[in-house]
């Protein structure tokens, strides 16, 4: 198992496991790896130092995250999918049914609750001009499916 450190163009930067180098260039080239961040593509994979476990080694003191490949527990980016982790986990994906489950909710068809889903652009305009208050939030790939 290969555990590369791997960074996007917006200098997002995360851990990716493959099971060879030669598996992580596959899936490079056919598109499959994206930041868990912005989902963008264009990933680069960088520099990191081979951790070796020798007999009678003692644990390496832990490094002070490096300037190329920051690991803070507060940045923005993590706050952000802090957030979108509890977004998801408060509420019903209703899908394409979006639009029509919101409109219940307003009108006192359903129970309110917390719903998440996809409306186009027109769908959320008309949401809008009836009074019911709508959130676009861009939600990385990685959080729509289960991460094993």
């Amino acid at each position: 198992m290969k555990v590369l450190d791997l960074q996007c163009t917006h200098r997002h930067g995360f851990e990716g496991w493959f099971a060879s180098a030669e598996a992580f260039e596959k899936q490079l080239a056919a598109g499959l790896v994206e930041c868990p961040i912005c989902a963008d593509t264009a990933i680069v994979k960088l520099l990191s130092a081979p951790r070796l476990n020798l007999s009678g080694a003692t644990a390496p003191a832990a490094a002070a995250p490096s300037a190329e490949h920051p690991i803070a527990v507060d940045s923005p980016e993590a706050r952000w999918m802090r957030a979108v982790r509890e977004v998801m986990a408060k509420t019903e994906d209703v899908g394409q049914r979006f639009a029509e489950e919101a409109r219940r909710m307003h009108y006192g068809e359903t129970e309110e609750r917390g719903i998440r889903g996809q409306a186009s652009a027109e769908q959320a305009e008309a949401l809008r001009d009836e009074g019911i208050p709508v959130l676009a939030v861009s939600v990385p790939t990685a959080f729509k499916e289960t991460l094993q």
